[in-house]
């Protein structure tokens, strides 16, 4: 009887109810819809920000789902890592420019990053 936003609320909860050091996300709000999404976003941002937080990865194809609280990235770019570091010196115009070949606008507001495509 959970939406699809509640069951992917409820599997992080069972994910962290044992302490982990260690929590692996891939694609954690796919195929949410915009209320789920950005509700499951926020309980990230609120668990990356905690002191007690476990190191955290998360795979996502969309930059505007990363959480608040996260400190690096790493770009793949054709199977390749194409760039890797601390997150605002990583997701950039310019690099996401030159690891997808194509023009990008990254701006960010808030903690939170925006993709636009680029002149």
């Amino acid at each position: 009887t959970l939406s699809d936003g509640e069951k992917k609320r409820a599997q992080i909860a069972r994910s962290v109810m044992t302490d982990p050091e260690l929590l692996l996300l891939d694609e954690p709000v796919a195929s949410l819809d915009m209320a789920a999404r950005e509700h499951t976003i926020e309980v990230l941002s609120s668990y990356a920000e905690a002191p007690t937080a476990p190191a955290i990865v998360m795979v996502t194809h969309h930059i505007e789902e990363i959480p608040r609280g996260f400190t690096h990235a790493l770009i793949l770019a054709r199977g390749q890592v194409f760039a890797q570091g601390e997150l605002n010196s990583t997701v950039t115009t310019e690099k996401l420019s030159q690891a997808f070949e194509y023009p990008l606008e990254v701006s960010s507001e808030g903690g939170r990053f925006r993709l636009r495509p680029g002149k």
